[in-house]
């Protein structure tokens, strides 16, 4: 078997195919399993293979980040309840020595429940591109992974019903900017000012002369003087001589 060159960051493609003859948790309807992976600090989970019973399908593929010293992916089984707490149906390990060796596995990994007994299969394809080639970076590979020690399965609870890919949220993320106007002591005082002059500044009416006085109005009866009555006799047109008109013959 040839050996491995340093891991630290390099990729592994994982693609969970399916699971065989499981435990069944169901008594009367057919159970709905999921798969879940555990890779250092890396978890994921397939989609809820709904009444898949015994031998569910998946063909759900996940990209791993290798770390140094960590050699072994944790796999774990469960049944989606939709009114109680998901049921445990086994879990396993699967070893990497293959796949970083030959750059290919395909294999069934065996499941167990918690007192040790048969619970099943899950088939999984794993694809590693760098087999048998040095690493390309010239960093420092990580400290060797130390497994945890809490715990005999990768989950003790089944982990929330969530997706493989975590969905973002409807709202949007608060701004780190306020939304608020700033002071106005931060902007200079503006040349124009907005507040009105106070009424003083205006010429009062009482300071023009009422337009009747300095301006007489041609209208006005008492801007001409009253005509003189025309004398007794005078008749329109007037004669061409004064008495009596027509004028006697002589």
């Amino acid at each position: 078997m040839s050996i491995a060159y340093g891991i630290q960051g390099q990729l592994l493609e994982v693609t969970v195919v399916a699971c065989n003859k499981l435990k069944d948790t169901e008594w009367i309807s057919r159970q709905d399993p999921y798969v879940c992976l555990e890779y250092g600090s890396s978890k994921f989970r397939t989609r809820t293979c709904t009444d898949g019973g015994k031998n569910p399908t998946f063909q759900e593929k996940f990209v791993f980040k290798l770390i140094e010293g960590l050699r072994e992916i944790n796999v774990v089984v469960w049944n989606s309840n939709t009114v109680n707490s998901d049921d445990f149906i086994g879990s396993g390990k699967v070893q990497l020595q293959k796949v970083l060796s030959q750059g290919f596995d395909d294999t069934a990994w065996p499941l167990q429940r918690k007192n040790g007994r048969h619970a099943g299969e899950v088939r999984l394809i794993m694809h590693y591109a760098n087999t048998n080639k040095p690493a390309t970076s010239h960093a420092q590979s990580g400290p060797p992974y130390v497994t945890p020690t809490s715990g005999s399965y990768p989950y003790s609870v089944a982990p929330p019903h969530v997706a493989s890919h975590p969905t973002p949220s409807g709202y949007p993320a608060p701004s780190p900017y306020s939304t608020a106007s700033p002071p106005s002591a931060f902007y200079p005082a503006s040349p124009y000012s907005t507040v009105p002059p106070p009424p003083a500044a205006y010429h009062s009416a009482s300071l023009y002369p009422p337009q009747s006085a300095a301006y007489p109005s041609p209208y006005s009866s008492s801007a001409y003087p009253p005509q003189p009555s025309p004398p007794q006799g005078y008749s329109y047109p007037p004669g061409q001589y004064p008495g009596v008109y027509p004028p006697r013959s002589h």
